[in-house]
């Protein structure tokens, strides 16, 4: 007597016929299963598709914010030092200390402002779409306002989280850095060093840089969905990346090459299309020739442009963490057994935007 133990029911049909295995349960915009590249990538462009208004709508009003207040501290900062500003500026003068100190300072302090402005938002981004992700997966609705709230109640752990990761990338390239510095120097003091150095170091130091940055990738969406700390977040990462560290850099490079690609398509034909811009007269002032040439088709291309890299800008700061948290619900689901948690979790009646 054949033993057929561990077929089940999907085994061998009532007539010898082999019948395939019911598809998995797919509530939301994966199936709960392990996912190969093409659901990975799908279930990010379902997400944007379909929860559109709460993704772009998060991340539009964060990147206004921060364009008001970037406008708002730029102007504080010239009102401070305008008078500075005129005396260094001015034709024939000279550079002096007494000026140009205040001046420094002050766009120090503006640059400052928006390192930490960007970091914050694209940390509110990443939360968003991991929180958004969250109710995708599961097929539930998620409001604008949900995902503003749980969204910013994990951006100072994010954060963290993100400057952190910063952190440890830069020491393999603030090393490579200080060398160069100093073989530079070696060679201007006379002694033979082989440049050849230069291209070994930089061949050893970027896959660190690389492997550090896939080992953590999913430090962000661990912070927001699992409401861990920094240091947790890192380590589990750590955990989770281990035994699919090519897979993960591989799926994200291909995010990446996908949104280069989408963002050359927008701006290679308006800067193919681009006319040439209009004479200029040696006599006019520059804002008399700013103003000629943004009254010509050249502001018009440029304002094209503009408004073009901003949408693209936006898409890939939702698109790229949507698929990590992707890659990250991936790996649960491997290593887990995150599926059965997630259809148990799951409405019976799917959302249907």
């Amino acid at each position: 007597m054949s033993d057929t133990s561990g077929w089940g029911p999907q085994g061998w049909g009532r007539h010898g016929g082999w019948t395939p295995p019911p598809p998995p349960p797919k509530p939301g915009v994966i199936p709960l299963a392990p996912l190969g590249v093409d659901h990975v990538l799908g279930g990010a462009f379902a997400t944007m598709r379909r929860y559109a208004k709460p993704l772009f709508g998060t991340g539009a009003a964060a990147y206004g914010a921060l364009a008001v207040v970037m406008a708002v501290a730029a102007a504080l900062a010239y009102l401070s030092v305008r008078e500075h500003v005129r005396a260094v500026s001015e034709p024939g003068s000279a550079f002096s200390w007494d000026h140009g100190m205040p001046v420094l300072v002050a766009f120090g302090a503006l640059w400052l402002v928006g390192l930490l402005g960007t970091l914050a938002v694209n940390s509110f981004i990443q939360a968003s779409c991991a929180a958004t992700l969250h109710e995708a997966v599961l097929g539930r609705p998620a409001t604008f306002a949900a995902v503003w709230r749980r969204a910013w109640s994990r951006t100072p752990s994010v954060m963290a989280v993100t400057a952190l990761l910063s952190f440890i990338l830069l020491l393999p390239l603030g090393a490579c850095v200080l060398l160069v510095v100093g073989l530079f120097v070696m060679i201007l003091s006379g002694w033979a060093v082989p440049l050849g150095m230069i291209f070994l170091l930089t061949l050893v130091v970027t896959p660190l840089a690389a492997w550090l940055y896939v080992l953590f990738a999913f430090a962000p969406a661990i912070a927001s969905l699992e409401t861990a700390g920094p240091l947790q977040a890192l380590r589990r990462s750590v955990r989770l990346v281990r035994g699919a560290w090519w897979r993960t850099f591989g799926i994200s490079l291909l995010a990446g090459v996908i949104v280069a690609v989408a963002s050359m398509a927008v701006r290679l034909p308006l800067q193919f299309a681009m006319p040439d811009p209009p004479p200029v007269d040696p006599d006019s002032s520059t804002s008399t020739v700013l103003l000629d040439q943004l009254s010509s088709q050249v502001g018009l291309y440029a304002l094209l442009g503009l408004v073009g890299t901003l949408i693209t800008q936006l898409a890939a700061s939702v698109f790229l963490p949507l698929v990590t948290a992707v890659l990250y619900i991936d790996r649960r689901i491997r290593k887990e057994g995150l599926a059965h948690t997630l259809a148990q979790a799951a409405p019976v009646q799917p959302y249907a935007p």
